[in-house]
């Protein structure tokens, strides 16, 4: 049995639908991919602010003229010089 000509252009006519299916699928997920890929990267620049927000609270936080009076609040004094010793890091800590 040999196709006619009205077979081959219906066989011709499902391969081209199912081709233009799929560069649809594709091009709608790409779509898809590039909104969830922009609203990541939002959420992580947010993430970065808040994170360095953070780092700044601890560096305040840890300075000498926050510690000081809440020290002296919780009746601890100063140490002098001579009370301070200094350990050194073993090789290879991470520190």
């Amino acid at each position: 049995m040999r196709l006619k000509g009205r077979h081959w252009l219906a066989i011709w006519l499902i391969v081209f639908l199912a081709v233009a299916w799929i560069v649809i699928a594709r091009y709608n997920s790409s779509l898809a991919m590039a909104r969830e890929l922009a609203e990541l990267r939002t959420r992580r620049a947010n993430l970065e602010g808040h994170r360095a927000d953070l780092e700044r609270r601890i560096r305040a936080a840890e300075s000498r003229a926050v510690l000081v009076p809440r020290a002296q609040r919780l009746g601890l004094r100063l140490p002098s010089d001579s009370e301070i010793i200094l350990l050194p890091l073993a090789p290879g800590d991470p520190r």
